[in-house]
C-alpha cells in the first residue's frame, strides 16, 4: 500500500487536517491526532482504541507491531510495503471513529 492511498483515505473522513508533528505529519480529526508517518512514507503510526489494537496485532502480525511510547503501548505501527490495504483502511477508520468521538465530530460517511 502507498501512503497516497493512506491520505486519499484519511483526507475522506470529516473534520480532518493534514499538519505537520515534529519530524512527522499527522492526520487529526478537529485538533486530535489519529495518524502519523515519517517523511520517507515507509509507515505510518495509527492510534486505535485498545480493543482494535489487540485484534489487529492478533490477526495482522506480518504487518502490525506494537507502538511503544515512554514503555506503554500507545498504538500500531504498520508497515505499509507489506500491509492489506482493506486492513490500513480499516484500522485508520477506526482510529478516526477513536478520537472523533472525544472531539465532538461528526460521524464519518462510508
Amino acid at each position: 500500500m502507498k501512503l497516497t492511498q493512506v491520505r486519499r483515505h484519511a483526507m475522506s473522513l470529516a473534520d480532518v487536517t493534514e499538519e505537520p508533528h515534529h519530524a512527522l505529519s499527522s492526520f487529526r480529526v478537529r485538533g486530535r491526532i489519529f495518524v502519523t508517518f515519517p517523511p520517507e512514507g515507509d509507515h505510518v503510526r495509527v492510534f486505535v482504541d485498545e480493543f482494535e489494537r489487540e485484534r489487529a496485532l492478533a490477526m495482522h502480525p506480518a504487518f502490525v507491531s506494537k507502538l511503544l511510547w515512554g514503555g506503554k503501548v500507545a498504538g500500531l505501527r504498520i508497515d505499509l510495503a507489506s500491509a492489506q490495504p482493506a486492513v490500513v483502511k480499516a484500522l485508520v477508520s477506526a482510529a478516526w471513529e477513536h478520537r472523533a468521538r472525544s472531539a465532538g465530530a461528526r460521524p464519518a460517511a462510508r
